[in-house]
């Protein structure tokens, strides 16, 4: 080989990032699969078609293996109280930056729809936010949060811990829109 094309390949650590960037992609591409053929499922679902809908989720289900085994390669997967932090960050740069600027996007082009899905969203990170902070601090001490359900509005995404209010706060849903976990 000659010193000019040598010079020109990619050295190992070259290399890792390029692998580094095809997994997160990865991850990202097979997460979003996922999700969307759960989506996928329930509209399968609801036009009883059972079998599509079983062949739907058990794809969903697959895909969600694949973003978790890249997710692992990548070593995103760590102690609790770190897991917690990135989560706490992610909810940061949703309410900081992403649904600010998506929101001024929707009212720009006049979309209602997107912006009443972007304030839910907003509002329900906010939340998500703050019981990661919560939780973190709990973590940090070795401790658990308290053994309280944690419920979220199928309508906006609204997030509580304990008792469920009698209409969401967010989008005015009756308690019997919320699921419990």
């Amino acid at each position: 080989m000659d010193d000019e094309f040598e010079h020109r390949l990619p050295n190992a650590e070259q290399l890792h990032a390029m692998t580094d960037q095809s997994l997160h992609a990865a991850f990202a591409g097979e997460s979003q699969a996922a999700e969307k053929y759960l989506v996928f499922a329930a509209r399968a679902e609801d036009e009883g078609l059972l079998n599509i809908a079983r062949l739907f989720t058990a794809i969903s289900f697959a895909e969600t293996r694949h973003a978790r085994n890249h997710y692992r390669v990548l070593g995103g997967i760590n102690a609790t109280a770190d897991n917690l932090q990135v989560a706490f960050e992610g909810e940061s740069f949703e309410i900081d930056e992403m649904y600010p600027a998506y929101q001024e996007i929707a009212v720009l082009q006049g979309d209602k729809q997107a912006q009443r899905s972007i304030r839910y969203a907003l509002k329900a990170e906010m939340d998500h936010k703050r019981m990661y902070a919560e939780a973190r601090e709990r973590a940090l001490k070795g401790k658990d949060i308290a053994d309280q359900p944690v419920s979220v509005c199928l309508v906006c995404g609204h997030t509580v811990i304990g008792d469920v209010p009698d209409k969401c706060p967010v989008c005015a849903a009756s308690r019997a829109a919320y699921r419990m976990f």
